[in-house]
């Protein structure tokens, strides 16, 4: 095999085609070493074949990030300057005195000291990049250079064309008995420059270039030649242009490559032969860079080699050693490590508990690989061993034994995975989880199975993102993970089988609630998206092994799009409402009110609760006391807090039922036969009062033509939706597993009249209950509508709140009923929110504090 020279560490241009690098001081062929003139003979290393794709500019998640980030902050600086007038120029009028005597006697000084570092650290910095051979980065720095001063001098025009008076007078310093503008364009232009520059400890110009700017900077700032947040906001700014222009143009990349990997190879005690780069599958598919298709044209490496770089994603090499050995390099890059730590850090803040701790450095990152190895390894698990860790560059390597033959599980087909195989799996994960070792990450890559005359024999590998002293959830997160990709492999049903003869009980029931895609790899979770059936059949599966077994899911994540949806809805809801409240109005409506009707709203209010408990005692498949039952209803008012419309209830209900010894699925049904029949009892309702006001009472109560004619068109739209076979199949799959659960139930009720009779007069009591409150509601600030028009009013606006998710229709239902007041009963806007508020006060925020002592006694006594 050919070789060339290495390449040098700041070269610019590198060719993305497979290079082979021969580091040694002797070519092949050339003749034995002379002795030493002691006699002594040196040793001299033989060439070493470098299989290896460096890519000639990287682009750096760090570079993106860095840039985000210092614009937040410029923002941040703006705010201030706007709003924090006394922190932001207080600097400046401390030493505007002290200033002024400054600038007397070190008028040349300080004007030579910017004008010698905005002339001189450019010429310096740029003639050190130009005998480095390294053009494209200087190019980079001049245009980064120039950006910012376009972006200061943007800012500037749009400050001083557009800006508030705030914002101006907290950039501006005082010259001369003048407030003046300043956003020194200067240290914009030279942050930027320097950003792209490179590191300071590898351009020597560089290091001393920033110390000058720094001393520049302190200088101006005491003489009061700028301000605190002018200088900030300039420095802000070029970073961010400098940022982002090493970003879009990339660099050179940092990391450990050809000579450089070498030296730290052989720093790891290890003298290779040749180390030859095994490509990752994931990027062969993407043939759009040079890149990438030199990667293709190397050798592709064993299937289990191909496995760990899937598992890890990081580099990994074959290295050959002189006696025939191979071993695996795993090789950490510092820029890769930052995009795995924000990923890491997000889903430790979002879940709850499933993400581990975030390794904040490479090094960081690296010792606790080696630590979790060390310990899987000292535990009896079969792991690859690891041999030593070396650094180079920006990079750490970690050099462990070969897995010879082993096939990932991914590769296998079902028929392969026979009872040995699956048994072997669960004794190896076992083996961890015994000695308190957590994977965490385990997917059919970082499984190896690896056939001998004495069985099978499997390997777990990729144990990076484990922990050493795991928790529990922690090691029944790692079962859930292993029980799902092997239901992927083998199906649920021998899943399921091969824990159970492994697992004890308890373990296997404890993965139920956690049988989610939120809880598993990404590899793993997207092969589970595509064959959505296969977490129903486990849970299937599960129950009829352990019928008592819960597979209702935990909840597990924090927040998600919907509760970040949620919540900024509820704060604009909540300020709709509080800007809509025109205290001049309803000053005279609030003098006037009575209270005595209040305090009815209040008791109607309660006994709605009363209502809502003998619905869900007449659809229980169990026993319950009435009292009981609506002491779990009032309890619902508290978590209402945290949940939207209608969800408290239900999931109280349901924990109600399962605590009683009543399967997941009877209760689910339960609960839904329960939120059902309000639905239905509510458009009854509607449908009454609307016929009865057409019937009875003409005049209080007309629908427009408008409001018809927009009825009529919505129910055409509705009809026209479902003659296309999606949507049809859309609304199946959103409605039919509801019909499902609920028809069963449902006809058990209809044989049973009485228990009939008694949803239907709790249904009822509950829905007039609150509609008695609004009319009361109405009565205390001395307003009056027909009843017809009060629970049109109520139903529609409880039906808005229920459809919109904020905690407890908190936002919606004011708006909504605000606005039906004064659409329909014509009461004045003002005083038609006041009237929302004061109800929604007397029915939802009184009853929570007797929400909590329910809650707290349900959860003594067991309930809960």
């Amino acid at each position: 095999m050919s070789t060339s020279p290495p390449r040098a560490p700041d070269g610019a241009g590198d060719d993305p085609r497979p290079v082979s690098a021969a580091p040694s001081a002797t070519a092949p062929g050339a003749a034995p070493p002379d002795p030493s003139p002691d006699g002594e003979v040196r040793a001299v290393r033989s060439p070493v074949d470098v299989l290896d794709v460096r890519p000639p500019r990287v682009h750096r998640p760090v570079d993106l990030l860095g840039a985000t980030l210092s614009t937040v902050i410029a923002v941040l600086v703006v705010v201030l300057a706007t709003y924090a007038q006394n922190t932001t120029t207080g600097v400046a009028e401390d030493v505007q005195g002290f200033a002024t005597l400054l600038r007397r006697i070190l008028f040349v000084p300080v004007n030579v000291l910017v004008g010698f570092t905005t002339v001189v650290v450019p010429i310096a910095v740029l003639t050190e990049l130009a005998l480095r051979r390294l053009g494209r980065q200087l190019l980079q720095a001049v245009l980064a250079a120039i950006g910012a001063l376009l972006l200061v001098a943007a800012l500037y025009w749009t400050f001083d064309t557009f800006g508030s008076e705030g914002l101006r007078h907290g950039l501006s310093v005082r010259l001369g008995g003048v407030w003046q503008l300043t956003i020194p364009e200067y240290a914009a232009m030279l942050t930027a420059l320097l950003t792209v520059a490179g590191p300071r400890s590898r351009r020597r110009s560089v290091a001393w270039s920033w110390n000058l700017l720094w001393v520049t900077t302190g200088v101006v700032l005491i003489t009061a030649a700028v301000s605190l947040a002018g200088i900030g906001l300039a420095l802000l700014v070029g970073r961010t242009a400098g940022l982002l222009g090493r970003y879009v143009g990339g660099v050179d990349p940092e990391r450990a490559y050809a000579r450089t990997l070498l030296a730290g190879i052989r720093r790891a005690g290890v003298e290779p032969a040749t180390v030859t780069r095994v490509p990752d599958p994931a990027l062969l598919g993407d043939r759009t860079t040079a890149t990438v298709e030199g990667l293709a044209r190397l050798p592709q490496g064993t299937p289990a080699q191909r496995a760990l770089v899937r598992a890890a994603g990081d580099r990994l090499y074959d290295v050959t050693t002189d006696d025939g050995r191979h071993l695996d390099l795993l090789v950490f890059d510092g820029d890769r490590q930052v995009v795995g730590m924000i990923t890491r850090l997000w889903r430790s803040l979002r879940l709850r508990g499933l993400e581990g701790r975030s390794a904040l450095s490479l090094r960081q990152a690296t010792e606790r690989a080696a630590l979790l190895s060390y310990a899987a390894s000292a535990a009896g698990v079969r792991t690859p061993q690891l041999l030593s860790i070396a650094e180079a560059e920006d990079s750490m390597l970690l050099l462990q034994e070969s897995t010879g033959s082993a096939v990932p599980l991914s590769d296998l087909d079902a028929d392969d995975v026979d009872d040995d195989v699956l048994h072997a799996i669960w004794a190896q994960l076992q083996l961890g989880h015994a000695a308190g070792i957590a994977h965490r990450a385990l997917t059919s890559d970082a499984i190896l199975v690896e056939r001998g005359p004495t069985g099978p024999r499997v390997w777990l590998t990729a144990w990076e993102q484990g922990d050493v002293a795991s928790s529990e959830l922690a090691r029944r997160m790692d079962t859930t993970q292993m029980i799902a990709l092997l239901a992927l492999r083998v199906g649920a049903e021998r899943a399921v089988g091969s824990a159970a003869e492994v697992l004890p009980d308890g373990d296997i029931e404890a993965i139920g609630p956690l049988l989610q895609t939120v809880a598993l790899p990404r590899r793993t979770r997207d092969e589970m998206r595509a064959h959505k059936e296969v977490l129903a059949e486990l849970r299937s599966a599960l129950v009829a092994r352990l019928p008592e077994a819960d597979v209702h899911p935990e909840q597990l994540v924090r927040f998600g799009a919907r509760t970040l949806f949620t919540i900024v809805l509820t704060i604009v809801a909540v300020f709709a409402v509080l800007t809509a409240v025109n205290v001049a109005e309803i000053g005279p409506v609030l003098a006037a009110s009575d209270w005595r009707y209040s305090a009815l709203a209040a008791a109607l209010g309660m006994v709605t609760l009363l209502g809502a408990g003998l619905a869900f005692v007449a659809f229980s498949p169990v026993r319950l006391p009435v009292w009981r039952a609506t002491l779990v209803q009032t309890a619902a008012t508290f978590v209402a807090l945290a949940a939207p419309a209608g969800i408290g209830p239900a999931a109280l209900n349901l924990r109600m039922l399962t605590r009683r010894g009543v399967s997941t699925t009877l209760a689910g049904a339960t609960v839904a036969l329960v939120q059902v029949s309000q639905f239905i009892t509510t458009l009854l309702l509607l449908l009454v009062l609307t016929v009865t006001s057409g019937v009875h009472s003409p005049s209080s109560f007309s629908v427009s033509p408008t409001m018809l004619v927009a009825l009529a068109v919505l129910a055409a739209l509705v009809g026209i939706a479902l003659l296309f076979p999606q949507v049809r199949a859309w609304v199946q799959r959103r409605v039919g597993p509801t019909m499902r659960q609920t028809l069963p139930r449902l006809i058990e009720v209809l044989g049973q009249p009485w228990r009939l009779a008694l949803a239907l007069g709790g249904n009822v009591l509950m829905t007039m209950g609150y509609v008695l409150a609004f009319d009361a509601a109405l009565a205390a600030l001395g307003q009056h509508a027909s009843l017809v028009q009060v629970a049109l009013v109520y139903l529609t606006g409880n039906t808005a709140g229920a459809v919109i998710p904020t905690p407890g229709g908190i936002g919606t239902v004011e708006s909504a009923l605000g606005l039906g007041l004064y659409t329909i009963t014509g009461i004045n806007a003002g005083v038609a929110t006041t009237v929302a508020l004061l109800f929604r006060l007397l029915t939802f925020w009184l009853r929570i504090p007797f929400g909590w002592m329910a809650m707290r006694y349900l959860t003594r006594v067991g309930e809960l």
